[in-house]
């Protein structure tokens, strides 16, 4: 016997037959206790202890059809470090592990994944909202990614009883056609005619909060947005600082500057074609933080001033706008309260319920104004 459990999970069974008692008694002793004499439930308690048994959370979940688990999962959104030769931590050799000494700081690349533009801020921040929230509830949580087809999904949504999801561009058409058998959120995306949840930001709202800005304040009406036109958030944002741009009688360029989030190298010929043809705007309007800091980076490689020659905006508000030389003015997201409000809807405990069963929660973002409009 004793061979046997250094092979294998010891299993409720094992310990009813240590404890000579029944699997039912077992269960009792971790969840009903008060089902139970103390003596038995000592007995039990004991048996389990020698035995090295845990009480298994899947396998009660799966007895009942339900795991008690949510599941955050994004699509491809870690992003790479910008030097190309550089080594992922993956690349660790064993021998810094099993060796027992001090790691070398050389082999942590710690001075890469501390860098903002090197990972995805505002993924980080709803994450951390939905898992706070999980956490006052009493759920615990699975994290996971993908590439941009719905296999990763498919093989995440059997373990978990809800999943919140940050579709990329790819995905989203297959994600509104999935139709599976446990709830799903939609980050930043639009209603779409399925039965999909969302929990999303009034990108209009923020955009014509800071179009006002830059035009009321600032004066500047030739602005370029800056962005890849792939995500849904980054379409609505352009359309709307281009309708606001209209409202104002100001006709809005057609170009748009296309920021890579993975450095600021694509960028620079961008620039220097509009600075060689006299066509720099007043001010770049960027689709999110990350663009923006790509562009800040940029701009400094080519000498151009920050706002002095030419304002930069973000969206998102992420941790890094802070940081940035100078700081970033930006449309701040609730992202924390973002990620709290899926794990509601994914736990059921919400106060109340729309009348078709199918949240869309659309939080309002605010103007962050900082020294990189000028103000």
């Amino acid at each position: 016997m004793a061979e046997e459990r250094t092979t294998r999970r010891p299993t409720v069974y094992d310990v009813a037959q240590e404890a000579k008692v029944s699997i039912a008694s077992v269960s009792f002793a971790f969840r009903r206790p008060d089902k139970l004499s103390d003596a038995t439930r000592e007995r039990v308690l004991d048996a389990a202890r020698r035995l090295g048994y845990a009480p298994s959370g899947a396998a009660r979940g799966l007895a009942r059809g339900r795991t008690g688990i949510l599941g955050l999962h994004a699509f491809d959104l870690l992003l790479e470090r910008f030097d190309p030769s550089a080594q992922p931590l993956s690349g660790m050799q064993a021998a810094a592990f099993d060796s027992g000494g001090v790691i070398p700081w050389e082999q942590t690349y710690d001075d890469v994944l501390s860098d903002p533009h090197a990972f995805p801020l505002y993924v980080d921040e709803v994450q951390r909202g939905f898992e706070l929230e999980c956490w006052a509830l009493g759920r615990p949580v699975m994290l996971s990614s993908g590439s941009d087809t719905d296999v990763s999904v498919a093989d995440t949504v059997g373990r978990v009883d809800g999943l919140a999801i940050f579709p990329s561009p790819q995905t989203a058409p297959t994600l509104a056609r999935h139709s599976p058998s446990i709830p799903i959120v939609l980050f930043s995306m639009a209603p779409g005619g399925d039965h999909h949840h969302r929990v999303r930001v009034d990108n209009g709202h923020g955009m014509r909060a800071l179009v006002t800005h830059l035009l009321d304040a600032h004066g500047a009406t030739d602005l370029a947005f800056v962005g890849r036109l792939e995500a849904e958030d980054a379409v609505e944002r352009r359309n709307a600082m281009q309708e606001e741009l209209r409202k104002r009688g100001i006709r809005p360029r057609d170009a748009v500057l296309d920021a890579a989030v993975r450095g600021p190298d694509e960028l620079i010929p961008q620039l220097r074609a509009l600075l060689d043809g006299g066509r720099m705007p007043h001010a770049f309007v960027c689709a999110t933080d990350q663009n923006a800091f790509a562009l800040l980076d940029a701009l400094r490689a080519e000498g151009v001033r920050v706002p002095e020659d030419v304002i930069v905006t973000g969206f998102d508000g992420t941790l890094g706008s802070r940081l940035t030389t100078p700081p970033l003015t930006t449309i701040r997201q609730p992202m924390e309260a973002m990620g709290r409000a899926a794990a509601r809807i994914l736990a059921g405990s919400t106060q109340s319920s729309p009348p078709s069963g199918i949240f869309d929660v659309v939080f309002e973002p605010r103007l962050v104004i900082r020294g990189s409009c000028g103000c």
